[in-house]
């Protein structure tokens, strides 16, 4: 196979300095990251500019900023590290009590609260030395989400989002109503009408991140008056809270916001569609010893909640 004529003129070293300095936007930063001279950063610099024909950090008063070009090159950068890391990560036999790799999940914070936890907890006792990184994910990071996976060891997100990836599903849920302790539903078993004239508290809410239930509530013909959206369901208790806002919440997330206390959970007065969590990953990741190991460790931990 004849070599890629690009590839073979360039120092992929300089991969490194450029997500340095897009990152840092500032040349002695970058060169106290990387642990290098500033002088050998500011002629990484030089190179790259040669290379692009664009400044990539321009000057403005006393600060750098990034140029168009650069701004579009930094996510590029983040997926490219991240590929090479996973080229060279990778091995003809894993042994996990011998590995240092590092798994990086993304999911959300329900998600992350539910497993995340008890994996690290076993997966500890098989690979001391094996770390992970749980990101809590965003609503810009789940819209893109098909093209972020190709850095990503896994994301753990309900099906109806992913689609043609390779999954496990690891656990059901079902939705109950959370409210204030003083919300003025008080005893009585709530009615759609309620759910109709009370303000709300969403998580998500764009094309591509949403949750299932809000989407039905639309459906049996209600428009929630949404007061906040906070992107985060662990956090939804505190915009709850002494005020007459009702918010979604997954049952297993029920004991942790609880335990704050002044709230109340209610029932749905409808038949919620039910979450079917899964881990969703590359199928580059496919026959990846390392990898067929995570996914054990997240199927034990599935087993271990249920």
């Amino acid at each position: 196979m004849p070599q890629d004529p690009l590839l073979s003129r360039l120092d992929l070293n300089l991969l490194v300095s450029l997500d340095a300095l897009l990152r840092e936007r500032n040349v002695t930063r970058a060169a106290e990251r990387l642990h290098l001279s500033q002088p050998s950063l500011s002629t990484a610099l030089s190179r790259l500019r040669i290379h692009f024909d664009d400044d990539l950090l321009a000057r403005r008063g006393n600060a750098y900023e990034l140029t168009p070009l650069a701004t579009r090159l930094l996510e590029h950068t983040t997926l490219a590290l991240s590929t090479v890391r996973r080229v060279f990560e990778s091995q003809a036999r894993w042994n996990a009590s011998e590995s240092t790799r590092e798994f990086t999940i993304h999911g959300s914070d329900y998600a992350l609260a539910t497993i995340a936890p008890l994996v690290s907890r076993m997966a500890s006792a098989e690979a001391p030395d094996v770390r992970f990184r749980f990101v809590p994910t965003s609503s810009p990071a789940i819209d893109d989400v098909m093209a972020r996976l190709a850095s990503l060891d896994g994301v753990l997100l309900p099906h109806g989002i992913v689609k043609d990836r390779p999954s496990l599903d690891l656990w059901r849920d079902d939705w109950v109503l959370l409210a204030a302790e003083d919300n003025p539903l008080g005893d009585t078993v709530p009615t759609l009408a309620n759910l109709s004239a009370l303000p709300w508290v969403f998580t998500y809410q764009t094309r591509a991140a949403f949750t299932a239930v809000g989407r039905q509530l639309e459906q049996l013909g209600l428009r929630p008056r949404v007061e906040v959206v906070a992107e985060s369901f662990a956090l939804l208790h505190l915009f709850v809270e002494h005020t007459e806002r009702l918010a979604l919440i997954q049952r297993k997330l029920v004991p942790l916001i609880t335990r704050m206390g002044g709230l109340r959970v209610y029932e749905l007065p409808f038949d919620a569609v039910p979450l079917i969590e899964a881990l969703w990953w590359h199928p580059a990741h496919d026959n990846d010893p390392g990898h067929e190991w995570l996914r054990e460790m997240f199927a034990a931990a599935a087993r271990e909640l249920d």
